[in-house]
């Protein structure tokens, strides 16, 4: 019989903490969508975010738990929310309901 292991990051909270602008650190982090020197962007539990900054490097990347640990000079850090599915209807069919 297998045993199945499964990734429990929805189950986890969320948290972001900045030390001295200069260390960020992360948990419930999903997925790493992109990443450079300058801008990297994430989907966490709570949404998408984007942290923008130099010299921006990731020193620990764990999958498994969610966490990531970011370093370099950090200027903003933006969630965009999380992500919604349109409605196929059209706005006259929705006005009208």
């Amino acid at each position: 019989m297998e045993k199945k292991v499964e990734n429990k990051i929805d189950d986890k909270n969320s948290s972001l903490s900045l030390e001295n602008r200069q260390k960020l650190t992360l948990s419930g982090v999903v997925e790493v969508i992109s990443f450079d020197s300058q801008k990297i962007d994430l989907t966490t539990i709570l949404g998408n975010l984007s942290i923008k900054g130099e010299e921006l490097k990731m020193n620990k990347l764990d999958v498994k738990n969610g966490d990531i640990i970011i370093n370099g000079s950090i200027a903003s850090m933006i969630y965009s929310g999380k992500e919604t599915k349109k409605s196929k209807e059209s706005i006259i069919t929705r006005l009208f309901k």
